[in-house]
């Protein structure tokens, strides 16, 4: 298989979707680790970084960037995981979804930064009700405890907003809400988020 090195940042949310999905894939992998916060750290990033930012995946030679190419290429990698469901429409639609979140969603980011402090309590936002509308269309779909029955890469590209939301007490209801708490007691996400808590920060330290 080849070494496999993840770039990562602090208190990134695609490096830590990046992570989870290695870490369902059983695969053995290294990370490398960027202070976020930290000017000369931004400045080795910029000049390293494919574009600049994290995450990227080096494997044998091959260098990809963005989290949702670093996702399909660790399924092409290893498609025994099943990463995306069998059935050729709900790949699809796990596809859709996952492009959906990468690129959409842009007043939660902005109104509800993400953070890996303890938990508080807010209203939501105005300007964020229809993406919550929309989140709350879309998990209400979702078989528990993952979105197609058995985790894949949507679960973990979902398990991020599921923490964002949960940090500002936003839980949705009924079944939207069932599988949010099914996520954010998911053991891989509680072991990345633990990762990006505690273990990220020392690596990015040592490696200055």
């Amino acid at each position: 298989m080849g070494s496999l090195v993840l770039t990562v940042g602090t208190g990134s949310t695609w490096a830590m979707r990046a992570a989870l999905v290695l870490a369902m894939s059983g695969l053995a992998w290294q990370e490398q680790v960027f202070d976020l916060e930290d000017a000369k750290a931004l400045q080795r990033l910029k000049r390293v970084g494919p574009a600049g930012l994290v995450p990227w995946l080096d494997h044998d030679g091959v260098r990809i960037h963005d989290s949702l190419a670093i996702a399909e290429y660790i399924h092409e990698l290893c498609p025994d995981r099943r990463l995306y469901p069998a059935s050729l429409a709900e790949r699809a639609l796990a596809r859709s979804l996952c492009a959906e979140l990468h690129s959409g969603f842009g007043q939660i980011r902005s109104q509800l930064p993400f953070f890996l402090g303890a938990p508080t309590r807010s209203e939501p936002p105005v300007e964020a009700i229809g993406e919550l509308a929309r989140l709350q269309t879309v998990w209400s779909q979702a078989r528990e405890p993952f979105y197609f029955g058995e985790a894949g890469i949507i679960d973990a590209f979902y398990a991020v907003m599921a923490h964002r939301l949960a940090s500002y007490g936003i839980v949705l209801p009924g079944q939207a809400g069932a599988y949010q708490q099914a996520l954010l007691a998911w053991p891989l996400w509680q072991e990345t988020l633990l990762k990006a808590r505690l273990q990220w920060p020392v690596a990015a330290r040592q490696s200055q």
